[in-house]
């Protein structure tokens, strides 16, 4: 049974978050998986104002401040965490260990016990100071995975494109999936 963590923040790019737990619908009827949900503040407002849907229910979603969701401790086990979209916010509280909210303190764990963290930002264009926090958690142990879709497969669609991110964090998180690497098919109609 994989453990995740997804963390969705208020920066633009909504779909790429809705697309990770699209696939993790269709996976988890071949893959054991649990899945932790968590929004910040912000994020239930600009989902809903890009997506024109509501948020899931159909995983066990957190609140922002709960810090008794089990993946804000160590010793919970969750194996990887996916904060997508990552506003530059998030960046900077995770490179400046600064845990005030339960993103930030499951981010923070992740780091702590060497698990995986993979940050999604979609942002354009970073100045300095977001690229020298990127670099920050890159050096922590984080995987830096900037929404820039690819074109190579030929995606036929806005979704096809999403995918193109959305796999490669798949990827990274060893799941079973389509493969989003140079001279395959755009993964769109596996989900």
């Amino acid at each position: 049974m994989k453990r995740l963590v997804v963390a969705v923040t208020g920066a633009s790019g909504s779909l790429y978050a809705a697309r990770l737990l699209d696939w993790f619908r269709s996976l988890r009827e071949k893959q054991p998986l649990e899945v932790g949900v968590v929004f910040s503040e912000n994020a239930p407002t600009v989902w809903e104002w890009e997506l024109q849907q509501p948020m899931p229910r159909d995983f066990p979603c957190y609140a922002a401040k709960d810090y008794f969701a089990p993946f804000a401790s160590g010793s919970s086990r969750y194996e990887a965490m996916v904060i997508i979209p990552c506003s530059m916010g998030t960046v900077g509280r995770i490179a400046g260990g600064i845990s005030d909210d339960l993103i930030t303190r499951a981010a923070d764990v992740m780091l702590k016990e060497r698990r995986r963290l993979i940050l999604v930002p979609r942002e354009t264009p970073l100045h300095a100071g977001h690229l020298e926090n990127l670099l920050a958690l890159t050096r922590l142990g984080a995987i830096v995975l900037p929404a820039m879709p690819s074109f190579y497969g030929r995606p036929s669609d806005i979704l096809g494109l999403v995918d193109t991110v959305v796999v490669r964090v798949l990827d990274l998180l060893g799941l079973e999936v389509p493969s989003a690497r140079w001279g395959s098919e755009s993964p769109v109609s596996s989900v």
